[in-house]
Parts: structure tokens; C-alpha cells; sequence
């Protein structure tokens, strides 16, 4: 992939596997890979490895992520795409340190910690939960989310944590991309959140930034920031190599996909 990372999206490997599980996640970062995972709060106030709110799609449960103790959560079993249970349980953020056993890992290793929610879910029972949680690996974490208040109260519960965020939600793409303020977007996303080393943007904003002459990515860049460009998603395809080639012209530090293997695979 030259200088473009890739990132295991809800730590999978291959477009096949089930979202976050253990073996997953210990083994891309035994390997010095870079994956993510999702927070969400949970009904004791620390935080469970998974996307969405509701628990029947993903998972053995019923009811919402928000609604459940941490105990009913573990005893849930992931479902893979076809709704069967893969055998392997639900994590929450503490279980993560664990599936390392202590030993050191890559210096490339790196997870990314996405919280799925604001700065309005945080209390001072889950920011010191999410402290305690992460305390040890905090060189091989960055936490990033869509609210930049969120992303600053985590990170300075946890010092050491890198700082991530990402300012394409609540509208913002489509927003930019009908004013055409781009050099304004990258002002507002650094200033909303200027201890952040690593900027996630969605693929068809690089695109069209440079679609009309702006360089995005270059943008950041010379802000100090690496870009993160997302998401790939399904397996991948011959389709989509003029558009991976096209990313990694732009300078694409990180791409975020979901067939990282089958990727590798189609750009030998």
C-alpha cells in the first residue's frame, strides 16, 4: 500500500468476519496492525465494544446497549451477517488491556477507540470508567468521535491517549460540498479541536475536494494532521482500485476498509 495505512474497520480482517471480536482485535494488534473499535455506554456507565444502540441485530440480546448492565453484556454472544451467533462474546472497554495478556506489543500497533455518542451521554462515572479502562495501553490507543467536547473530556481523562476527530457529521459534508468553503471546513475542524492529531474524513469529501481543485488532505496535512479517509465497505473489488490508487495520490495516510486482506490481495 506504499505510504497509505490500512485499518481494520470494527476489527475485520476480511469483509467475512464478525465485528469486534477478541481474537480479531488481539490479532491485528499482536501483528502492528491499525484497527477500530466502537464505544458506547452501557447501563453501568462504562463502555461496551459495540456500534449500535440496539442489541438484536449484532448480537444475542434484546433491548439497548444504554439499558444493559455490564454482566448481561458478556454473557451476549456476537452474530455474524447471517444472524448466527459466532461463538464469541461481547467485549466491553476493559476487556481489551486483557486480550493482550502484558505482553509488549508493535510499536505500530494502534486502536482506535470511535465513541458512537456526545459529550451530553459523558457523566463523571463513565469518564472515569473509560480512565481506568484504558490505563497501561494508552501509547497504542487514539480516541476519536464525531463531537469534539467528547473527544476532549475522554482524552483528558487519559493522558497519553491520542486525539482523533471527525468533523463530517451533523451535515457538515454535505454542507461543504454545497458552499464550496473547503479551506473553511479544515479551519473549523482544527480549531474545534486542536489537540487532534489525526482528522477522519469520508471518502466522497476527499474526492470531490479534489474533484474541484482543492487539495483536502494537503490541507490538514500542513496543519500537522495525518488523514484518515473512510470507509471502503464490503469486500473488496477490482472495481474499486482506480479509487484506492486515487486516494493514495492524494496522500491518504490511512484508509479505513473492510477487507484490508482482499485489498492487499487486488494491489499486489
Amino acid at each position: 500500500m506504499g505510504t497509505t495505512r490500512l485499518k481494520w474497520h470494527r476489527a475485520r480482517r476480511t469483509n467475512g468476519d464478525v465485528p469486534f471480536t477478541a481474537s480479531r482485535i488481539a490479532e491485528g494488534m499482536r501483528a502492528g496492525a491499525s484497527v477500530e473499535v466502537d464505544l458506547r455506554i452501557h447501563a453501568d456507565r462504562g463502555f461496551a465494544v459495540l456500534h449500535d444502540d440496539d442489541l438484536p441485530h449484532a448480537t444475542t440480546g434484546t433491548g439497548q446497549v444504554g439499558r444493559t448492565a455490564a454482566a448481561a453484556l458478556r454473557s451476549l454472544q456476537l452474530r455474524d451477517a447471517h444472524g448466527t451467533p459466532c461463538g464469541q462474546h461481547v467485549l466491553l472497554l476493559e476487556d481489551l488491556p486483557g486480550l493482550f495478556d502484558g505482553e509488549p506489543l508493535p510499536p505500530s500497533a494502534l486502536l482506535q477507540l470511535d465513541f458512537k455518542q456526545n459529550a451530553a451521554a459523558l457523566d463523571e462515572r463513565a469518564v472515569s470508567a473509560f480512565a481506568a479502562a484504558v490505563r497501561g495501553i494508552e501509547k497504542h490507543l487514539i480516541l476519536s468521535c464525531g463531537d469534539a467536547a467528547a473527544v476532549r473530556i475522554l482524552t483528558e481523562s487519559a493522558p497519553g491517549i491520542a486525539v482523533g476527530y471527525d468533523p463530517c457529521h451533523h451535515g457538515a459534508v454535505d454542507h461543504v460540498l454545497a458552499s464550496g468553503d473547503f479551506a473553511g471546513f479544515v479551519e473549523r475542524a482544527c480549531s474545534a479541536s486542536p489537540r487532534a492529531t489525526t482528522i477522519y474524513l469520508e471518502i466522497r469529501l476527499v474526492l470531490a475536494a479534489a474533484d474541484r481543485g482543492y487539495d483536502l488532505v494537503g490541507a490538514f496535512h500542513r496543519r500537522g494532521r495525518i488523514v484518515d479517509a473512510y470507509t471502503l465497505a464490503g469486500a473488496a473489488n477490482a472495481d474499486a482500485v482506480p479509487m484506492v490508487q486515487r486516494l493514495r495520490d492524494l496522500r491518504v495516510d490511512q484508509l479505513t476498509v473492510d477487507d484490508a486482506e482482499g485489498l492487499v490481495a487486488l494491489l499486489r
